[in-house]
């Protein structure tokens, strides 16, 4: 039978983006989804909701994150929501069980009274304007469930280097950097994949410059740490960070997410404007 076509939603927010893909590009994000909200999906009464928002030209990543979702909690469903209705109609033959695809943009158009407790936005914000990301956030925080997350950022085309921020409904709460740390030559080569709402605050004088900055100062000092790995030396890194930055994964479940590349900072220290400035 061949897919029924998609009708378009009246007027949906947002514009149609590259919607370049590639299969497992988000995985870093996605397993930190699973580890960090799995409880709440757990939790959930009814079977719940998760959105890719702004999947792409093709649906690989809504398709992968049913798979690492379920993981967590097997009554997961993913709704892939897409601007363009030619790719919704392209993603339909993957539809399956808990996979449905949707045509529509930041108004997250599900049926009836859902919320989802996850919406996934990734490489969405990088072609818009830094001074529309707040009210992108808002509008889509709105659309969450109780207890639900928003993840938001931009990583490189095969996922090596990936940073998101994480909100509640009551807005921004951290911000995770994560990468295949045999790739990495220093913590500020992040900085090319920084969400649309710090990326250009790499600056001097703003908290995010000032905290890679010494973040490469900690991965220079963990430098002997290198000959038993780069895992140890990004392990002993985050351990020199931490004695100057307020970690959000500082107790013990997570630095075992130290171990798979990863470091999470609360959104408060890095927010363009926060008091703590780069001093150099």
């Amino acid at each position: 039978m061949p897919p029924r076509p998609v009708t378009p939603s009246p007027r949906p927010v947002g514009t149609v983006t590259r919607g370049t893909t590639n299969p497992n590009r988000l995985r870093r994000m996605d397993r930190w989804i699973a580890a960090v909200h799995g409880p709440a999906l757990r939790r959930s009464a009814a079977a719940p909701v998760a959105v890719d928002l702004g999947y792409g030209a093709a649906p690989w990543t809504a398709v992968e994150l049913l798979a690492r979702l379920r993981a967590a909690e097997p009554r997961t469903r993913v709704v892939g929501v897409e601007i363009e209705p030619a790719r919704v109609a392209a993603a339909r033959p993957y539809a399956r069980d808990g996979l449905s695809f949707v045509h529509g943009g930041f108004e997250v158009p599900l049926p009836g009274p859902v919320r989802p407790l996850v919406i996934r936005a990734a490489n969405v914000l990088r072609q818009y304007d830094e001074e529309q990301v707040a009210e992108v956030w808002r509008r889509l925080c709105a659309r969450l469930a109780p207890g639900g997350l928003l993840v938001e950022g931009t990583c490189d085309e095969i996922g090596r280097r990936h940073v998101w921020v994480a909100l509640g409904p009551e807005g921004p709460r951290t911000v995770t950097f994560a990468t295949r740390l045999g790739s990495l030559d220093r913590p500020s080569d992040l900085a090319e994949r920084l969400p649309k709402a710090l990326i250009h605050r790499n600056v001097p004088g703003e908290p995010v410059h000032a905290f890679l900055r010494d973040f490469d100062r900690a991965w220079a000092a963990a430098a002997p740490y290198a000959s038993l790995g780069a895992r140890q030396r990004w392990i002993t890194a985050v351990r020199l960070l931490a004695a100057d930055w307020p970690l959000a994964d500082a107790g013990t479940d997570g630095r075992r997410r130290w171990r798979q590349g990863e470091v999470t900072v609360q959104w408060a220290a890095l927010a363009p404007g926060s008091s703590r400035t780069d001093t150099g």
